[in-house]
């Protein structure tokens, strides 16, 4: 028998009381104001709305532990906003301010309303909206102090194991964009030479159809898959379009195309590129992105992938992109960039390299983002077994 199994059979055998949240917790909600943006001076006091914080100011308005419900508006109704604070806060009016009283323990009833369904509490019709006397009828379980204690010291050992597994992430994508830049410079190395994309790669506009030819056909490569993902499989491609033979011919892509998003609102986000590392069947690539097609069998396509994403190379593509009210590039700007061309060798080396930080850092089966979907999951399944409470009866 587990600590909190005992607990439970001494202390709350025959089950809990549950209580109206007005009876059990205080409501803070008049402390809380907006910062006018006149006003807002840069601090270190989290400013916090409906979907968490919105910047950092100075002064506060509550200090403490507390939990924010939000109040209408940003959050949805599926996944209804509830945030944590320990510390100096400045809250805005889109957030209920509550935190528990002395036979409730403020952290314990965080964890309880992260699983909690508000959607019969909640107004606004498209909107979800939470307004005070419905929030103050929410039933809120109370078991004994201890039993709270133990239950918010298992569920912190598994937030605290999900926020390591995500620093661990953050710093191996730092790592991974490190090598990424530094593989790709070669510092005039004899053996590696310099073309231009031109000599390599030749260019061609995509398919543009009426949105009624959308949804049911051929697969596509779209701007969001170019701009999501280095390379592209035919699990990636989500998007399908109906098309004539004669455009499949005109617009097809093939295994070892680069494509390049043609067209964006920011010069940091234009020519994005992606390559096809597989063939896929009767697949075309829309107008929002360009094709460059292989002349030589120069270069691998897993390597064309990597890149086209270092850093020296995105540099020179924004830098030659021109802006008007949209960022651009084409073909012809595109042409005249140079790329390294090491041996197949090296370039497998290269690839061998960031396949295995690609994996550690994006594999959704493998990977640690893969590990952090677990540890969410377990944490999800273990919060709400540990969180359903048997009513006491009178």
């Amino acid at each position: 028998m587990s600590k909190l199994d005992e607990l439970i059979a001494e202390l709350c055998p025959d089950g809990v009381e549950y209580v109206r949240l007005a009876e059990c917790c205080d409501i803070e909600d008049n402390k809380r104001k907006p910062v006018k943006s006149s006003l807002r001076i840069p601090g270190d006091t989290p400013y916090y709305g409906a979907n968490n914080i919105q910047d950092y100011v100075e002064g506060y308005t509550h200090y403490g532990q507390y939990v924010l419900i939000a109040e209408d508006g940003s959050a949805s109704l599926e996944n209804y906003s509830v945030q944590y604070v320990d510390g100096f806060f400045w809250a805005n009016n889109h957030v209920h301010v509550i935190k528990g009283r002395k036979d409730l323990d403020t952290k314990f009833l965080y964890y309880y309303l992260t699983s909690f369904n508000f959607i019969p509490f909640l107004t606004g019709g498209t909107r979800a909206k939470l307004n005070k006397g419905n929030m103050e009828e929410i039933p809120i379980p109370i078991p004994p102090l201890p039993v709270q204690q133990e239950i918010v010291r298992i569920l912190d050992n598994f937030t605290e194991l999900t926020a390591e597994l995500t620093a661990e992430l953050t710093a191996r994508r730092k790592q991974y964009e490190y090598y990424l830049n530094c593989l790709f410079t070669f510092s005039n190395r004899p053996d590696v030479k310099y073309m231009s994309v031109g000599e390599l790669f030749e260019f061609k506009n995509g398919l543009n159809k009426g949105k009624e030819y959308f949804g049911t056909g051929t697969p596509i490569v779209n701007f969001t898959d170019v701009f999501n993902n280095r390379y592209l499989t035919s699990d990636k491609l989500k998007g399908r379009v109906t098309v004539s033979n004669k455009e499949i011919e005109l617009y097809s892509a093939r295994k070892g195309d680069v494509f390049f998003t043609r067209t964006s609102e920011t010069r940091d986000e234009i020519g994005m590129a992606s390559v096809l590392v597989e063939d896929v069947e009767s697949c075309v690539f829309s107008g929002f992105v360009l094709r460059a097609r292989p002349k030589t069998a120069l270069l691998l396509p897993k390597y064309c992938s990597y890149c086209f994403s270092s850093y020296n190379l995105r540099k020179e593509i924004i830098k030659s992109s021109s802006y008007t009210t949209r960022a651009l590039t084409s073909g012809t700007k595109l042409s005249k960039l140079f790329i390294p061309v090491p041996s197949i060798e090296e370039q497998e080396r290269i690839v061998a390299i960031l396949d295995r930080f690609d994996a550690l850092c994006n594999d959704l089966t493998s990977g640690i983002p893969a590990e952090i979907e677990a540890r969410q999951k377990q944490y999800e399944y273990y919060r709400d077994k540990l969180l359903s409470f048997k009513e006491v009866t009178a």
